[in-house]
């Protein structure tokens, strides 16, 4: 029953997700990732881990959380602790941002970690 439950939650959130547009870019030049429909296989303790990543000028301005099903006392130390790093760090061609994972929410940052990779990926196709 449990798995049902999650399979229909899993499903509704692709189908609301999939209304969302990716990617869309600021009148500043900034451009907003969604990574709701990019990374729907990418799943952290509980489930995806959905990410809003803001860059400009070829630098992570921002990333934020989007709602999860992750266990919010593990979750929250990877939002305190790990995606605050990505702030500054620069995207492009010669690789990926690289920021550490949180001891003890291994499987939540290995999830943003992915989901970053995907949508800076995304970004540097699309732009």
């Amino acid at each position: 029953m449990k798995r049902l439950y999650m399979a229909t939650l899993i499903a509704l959130l692709v189908a609301s997700a999939s209304a969302q547009e990716v990617m869309r870019k600021e009148k500043n030049g900034t451009y907003i990732i969604n990574t709701t429909t990019l990374a729907t296989s990418v799943t952290g303790y509980r489930g995806t881990t959905p990410l809003e990543i803001t860059i400009k000028k070829n630098k992570i301005v921002q990333v934020k959380p989007l709602r999860n099903m992750e266990t919010p006392k593990f979750f929250q130390r990877v939002s305190q602790q790990m995606v605050p790093k990505y702030a500054g760090q620069p995207v492009g061609k010669k690789g990926m941002p690289q920021v550490d994972g949180v001891t003890g929410a291994t499987l939540s940052s290995k999830a943003v970690q992915e989901n970053v990779r995907r949508g800076v990926a995304y970004y540097l196709k699309h732009k």
